[in-house]
């Protein structure tokens, strides 16, 4: 038994004989180190209970290590303890002062339990206050600004003033701010990135596309794809650059995006009454005040841990509800030589799934998901806003997040949300949401596929 063994079984999707592995391992040999290794085995897949039992063992074996600290932080407040958790992480930096993970983390639950800017700030602060020069730190607070809705050039100026030129992740969050406002700026980033970087290439040709120069960015962009056809980013650049020279291509909406309700799993009359309890179960989980930073979500809540791992019964029937749409979404999408469908073997798994939150007002901003090969969004309960006349709380695809030429493309098509609709589109394909107006919330759940 070994940890390799360990990695390869994940590597192959088989998590449940992985947990098991370690599991034999952790009892073969008790010590804090095996019992943190499990504890962050468990805490990857989900399972947080467990994961927090794994941590205060490792603990009871003599362990004191930040990253044990980081696993029982995550463990507690994915069982919505938000107060133990926020006290894990400071235990956690207090061993390690610039344990940037911890820091985010930190940072990121004081925003989404409190929605205080300078709450969220202070132990950043604090962090830069010993290492005024760490690039991390500096990337890690823009971030954090940016999603407490800071103006850009706020951000651009302060990252400008750290004098850190030659820190690539520094140059790239400043290029990200500097495109909100003066892509000529934006293109100065770009150069300082090292030519070898992969991000390069990808954010310059991004830089060429915000100037309105799409055959630039193509040409910085075929190598990439080519080289790393499953660059999701890089493809949505790609599928930009296209739109703006009239290819479809990439962005053939009909062919590569559809719509399904989902099925009435066993033990439910029909499917609004399984529609009913499982937004009874979701609705229990939004415990947190507002939206996550770095994800697309703006004004709502997102559950903290992978609905995979749950245990109501409800959210499990979920998983069986929508076997048969995605299958029968990849069977209609076949096989061809393009990035999307030569990856099609027949089969799927699962990777994240969460549930969003929408209050009033509410949205996602244009997004695509890296990790994915088809993504989703499955609407479970809306707001009567939807059935207003507009496109009030609509999906929209086909549109960046960034301007082009000094202006903002629309959605070139929109998909409707109807209770128990699922819509499944490519992971590189932009896709938002329209804001909606009223006092009811809008509840989904979303979740990335990766072909099997």
């Amino acid at each position: 038994m070994s940890a390799q063994q360990v990695q390869a079984l994940l590597a192959a999707g088989r998590t449940r004989e992985a947990v098991d592995l370690r599991r034999r391992m952790t009892a073969a040999k008790p010590s804090a180190a095996s019992e943190h290794n499990l504890a962050a085995l468990l805490g990857d897949l989900g399972h947080a209970a467990e994961a927090e039992a794994a941590a205060r063992r490792a603990f009871a074996h003599g362990g004191d290590a930040p990253e044990t600290w980081l696993v029982l932080a995550r463990a507690v407040t994915g069982q919505g303890r938000h107060s133990e958790g926020e006290a894990a992480y400071r235990e956690a930096l207090r061993r390690r002062p610039l344990y940037v993970e911890a820091l985010r983390e930190l940072s990121q639950l004081i925003w989404m339990t409190t929605a205080e800017r300078d709450a969220a700030l202070e132990p950043i602060h604090g962090a830069l206050r010993q290492a005024p020069a760490a690039g991390a730190l500096h990337v890690l607070k823009a971030v954090a600004r940016r999603y407490a809705g800071d103006d850009p050039r706020a951000i651009w100026a302060d990252l400008n003033a750290a004098g850190l030129d030659d820190q690539p992740d520094v140059q790239l969050a400043a290029l990200d701010e500097a495109l909100l406002f003066d892509p000529d700026q934006a293109l100065v980033h770009a150069a300082r990135l090292p030519a070898a970087d992969p991000r390069s290439r990808v954010k310059q040709a991004e830089v060429r596309l915000v100037r309105g120069e799409p055959e630039p960015a193509l040409d910085l962009l075929r190598p990439v794809v080519a080289a790393r056809p499953h660059d999701q980013n890089a493809l949505a650049m790609q599928a930009t650059a296209e739109r703006l020279l009239g290819i479809r291509g990439l962005n053939d909406y009909d062919a590569l995006v559809s719509g399904h309700l989902i099925d009435t799993p066993p033990g439910w009359a029909d499917l609004p009454a399984f529609l009913s309890d499982l937004a009874g179960s979701l609705r229990r989980l939004h415990t947190l005040k507002t939206h996550p930073v770095g994800q697309s979500l703006r004004h709502g809540t997102q559950t903290p841990v992978d609905l995979k791992a749950s245990d109501d019964p409800t959210i499990q029937a979920f998983f069986t509800a929508i076997d048969g749409p995605i299958r029968r979404h990849i069977e209609r999408l076949g096989r061809g030589p393009d990035p999307l469908r030569g990856r099609n073997r027949g089969g799927y798994r699962l990777l994240g799934c969460w549930s969003v939150q929408l209050r009033p007002n509410g949205y996602h901003a244009a997004h695509v998901h890296p990790e994915g090969w088809l993504s989703s969004a499955c609407y479970i309960e809306l707001p009567d806003a939807v059935e207003a006349g507009g496109k009030e709380g609509w999906i929209g695809f086909g549109a960046p997040p960034f301007p082009v030429a000094d202006r903002m493309l629309e959605p070139e098509r929109y998909e409707k949300p109807e209770p128990g609709k699922l819509v499944l589109f490519p992971s590189y394909l932009w896709h938002g949401t329209v804001p909606f107006s009223g006092e009811q919330p809008r509840l989904t759940v979303a979740f990335d596929v990766a072909p099997a």
